[in-house]
């Protein structure tokens, strides 16, 4: 008998780019493996629900991909190499830090005959020229590997491949899953072909249950990573027992948990044991610092330390 995730795979097709983003996970990850890196996955924006095959309606969440896009930044700067799966069109890495008109007012255009030039202005100088060295870098170093998706259908075959290249990593990677998943989905077979006529009414629509991947994710796919997952609610009173109920059930490692109202400024981080807060102040966030970087630098402390627990039983 197959389990609930299993006939998912088996009743849904992969996406169209799967082969290919499949060796582009498998070349990065042979690649780091070779290095002895420590890599991160991080997922991030949120998952489309398609309701017809010819998708032109589709049912979306609010998530942007900010809370994913700049954990990835962090983790580059403590050195992992980082996998960023993330919602086409959400918020990026590097470019995140400029939105709508913001990068073309830094820029100058200089034409001179039939030669034409583009400057930054003297005062963007300042702004863009560390986020561009830190891009360029990552480039340089080979350290971040772009991977997209879009439906929830396309995610998980993604997110089953992105495990299946970071298993002989085991202790050494983390799984950082920001992405805001569709706990609901329209099955394929009972999509219709073409766009839903609104000449016919208002259509009745059954959703079935998203399998909750962290199951065979963090008992099967990759056992010994080290796996982070997040929890929103809009009720205080169920975060911390939905969190640790989270943990209880899947037995991966931590949850970071938070309230819709609040995520940008508090978190709260929960282990099978124990619980804390990461608060950012007023006057950090006025001064520029973002949650995101607390929140990767303790996950790194944490991860860190589970490595050398590991090696320690290890050698008992």
């Amino acid at each position: 008998m197959t389990s609930h995730w299993e006939d998912f795979y088996a009743k849904h097709l992969p996406p169209n780019c799967f082969e290919d983003n499949r060796s582009l996970l498998k070349e990065f990850c042979d690649r780091h493996y070779k290095l002895k890196s420590h890599i991160v996955l991080v997922t991030s924006g949120g998952t489309t629900v398609p309701l017809e095959h010819n998708t032109v309606r589709f049912v979306d969440n609010f998530s942007a991909g900010n809370r994913g896009s700049a954990s990835a930044e962090y983790f580059l700067e403590h050195g992992y190499a980082v996998i960023f799966m993330h919602r086409t069109k959400s918020l990026e890495p590097f470019s995140r830090h400029f939105t709508g008109q913001q990068l073309l007012d830094m820029l100058e255009l200089h034409e001179e005959g039939m030669s034409t030039t583009i400057t930054v202005k003297p005062d963007s100088v300042d702004v863009l020229a560390p986020v561009l060295d830190k891009y360029k870098n990552a480039q340089e170093t080979h350290r971040m590997l772009y991977i997209t998706f879009t439906s929830v259908v396309d995610y998980m075959w993604l997110l089953r491949a992105a495990c299946e290249s970071l298993a002989p990593f085991e202790r050494n990677a983390v799984l950082f899953l920001a992405a805001a998943v569709s706990d609901f989905y329209v099955p394929q077979d009972e999509m219709p072909t073409h766009k839903i006529q609104s000449g016919h009414g208002a259509p009745t629509i059954s959703l079935q249950l998203v399998p909750k991947m962290l199951a065979p994710l963090a008992s099967l796919w990759v056992p010994h990573a080290y796996v982070v997952s997040f929890k929103l609610e809009t009720d205080e009173a169920l975060l911390i027992a939905k969190s640790r109920e989270s943990l209880n059930k899947y037995k991966h490692k931590l949850v970071i948990a938070n309230i819709l109202q609040t995520r940008k400024n508090r978190v709260v981080f929960v282990t099978p044991s124990s619980n804390y807060e990461i608060v950012l102040t007023k006057d950090q966030a006025l001064s520029g610092l973002e949650i995101e970087e607390p929140i990767v630098a303790d996950v790194v402390r944490r991860h860190q330390d589970y490595i050398r627990e590991s090696e320690q039983q290890t050698h008992q």
